[in-house]
């Protein structure tokens, strides 16, 4: 497999310095070729002023961004975008701090121009359930399959939320880990960011007694069979597997990928190829730079590098991945400052 970069932009081309913080963003291609593009951003992670924030791309370019959703006072985050047709659904989380997200949904029948009043996401739950980073997936019968996880005080668990109509209702499934006691710090470098983050400054030393997965990123590669790929504490990129529609689950286990616990994301193309983004760094809360680009011929067993999409020094991270007709597609944190996005031919 051999990618070429097509386009590479900055969604705020004044961006460098407009926002403290400007992280997680997520993608989807409409039915008309335009993109949208959604992250959150404000002074700082964690702060109540963190809104949930807007760019589309039309005729070739970034439309102004537009603050979508703000509730005064309560931090925004983790956007995750869905479309079908003109209809739109965006899930993101509310909370002060991470232990306590909770997951709004909010609804446009035309294509992201408007949008209904934020609502959550299941009733009477105030857990964060449906997708918590990455995209969920439409399975061959018919059933929405998001990734989730929960990051309490201690230990971080990975499930899966499993929906039969079209978000109206979800069913949840555990991702089984056996905990053990957390690793230390990165082998590669710590990540800077983690000094200067709003949530850990005063306690830095709790982050690294945190254990488990979080964070999945999916895909089905024959009907009801389905697989997972998870962000860990554990120095590598950890996988389960379901054979029934994402019902239930194998004990997720390390692969040969490192991971330093930061986010990853991959696409599935239509001949059965994966595409992986993520920051190729061993060890916990690791640097996260490089960002690269690998590809799986064989579901997922192994991956080799394809395209770097960032090598300098600085945080590139967070990665959101689709592979639609027009090419791969893959949007991430820019030194918290910006989002880019890049489209990529594959050959």
């Amino acid at each position: 497999m051999r990618l070429t970069l097509l386009e590479r932009e900055l969604l705020l081309p004044d961006g460098h310095g407009r926002f403290g913080n400007c992280h997680a963003s997520t993608i989807v291609r409409l039915a008309d070729g335009a993109l949208l593009v959604a992250y959150f951003a404000g002074r700082r992670e964690g702060e109540g002023d963190v809104a949930i924030w807007l760019s589309r791309r039309e005729d070739g370019r970034w439309l102004p961004a537009v603050r979508a959703f703000a509730e005064a006072g309560l931090p925004h985050w983790n956007p995750v975008l869905h479309a079908s047709g003109e209809r739109v659904w965006l899930f993101y989380k509310v909370g002060a701090t991470v232990h306590d997200w909770t997951t709004r949904l909010v609804t446009s029948e035309d294509a992201g121009r408007s949008w209904a009043a934020p609502c959550p996401l299941v009733p009477g739950d105030h857990g964060p359930r449906g997708p918590v980073k990455n995209k969920l997936i439409v399975l061959a019968g018919g059933d929405w399959l998001a990734g989730s996880s929960v990051e309490t005080e201690r230990t971080w668990d990975a499930f899966v939320d499993r929906s039969p109509d079209a978000g109206r209702s979800w069913v949840l499934s555990d991702v089984p880990i056996v905990h053990r006691p957390a690793g230390g710090a990165a082998h590669g470098g710590l990540w800077t960011g983690l000094s200067r983050n709003a949530l850990w400054e005063s306690d830095l030393d709790r982050v690294f007694r945190w254990d488990g997965v979080i964070q999945p990123t999916l895909w089905e590669s024959a009907p009801g069979r389905v697989h997972m790929l998870l962000r860990s504490t554990r120095g590598r990129i950890y996988r389960s597997d379901s054979a029934d529609d994402g019902r239930s689950w194998s004990a997720a286990a390390a692969t040969s990928m490192p991971n330093n616990n930061s986010g990853l994301d991959l696409a599935r193309l239509a001949d059965g190829r994966l595409v992986l983004a993520c920051n190729p760094i061993e060890g916990n809360w690791g640097r996260r730079s490089p960002l690269t680009l690998f590809g799986s011929a064989d579901n997922g067993t192994t991956f080799a590098p394809l395209y770097e999409l960032e090598s300098g020094d600085g945080e590139f991270s967070y990665p959101a991945v689709i592979a639609p007709a027009d090419g791969v597609h893959v949007t991430y944190t820019w030194n918290r400052t910006n989002i880019v996005h890049c489209r990529l031919a594959v050959g």
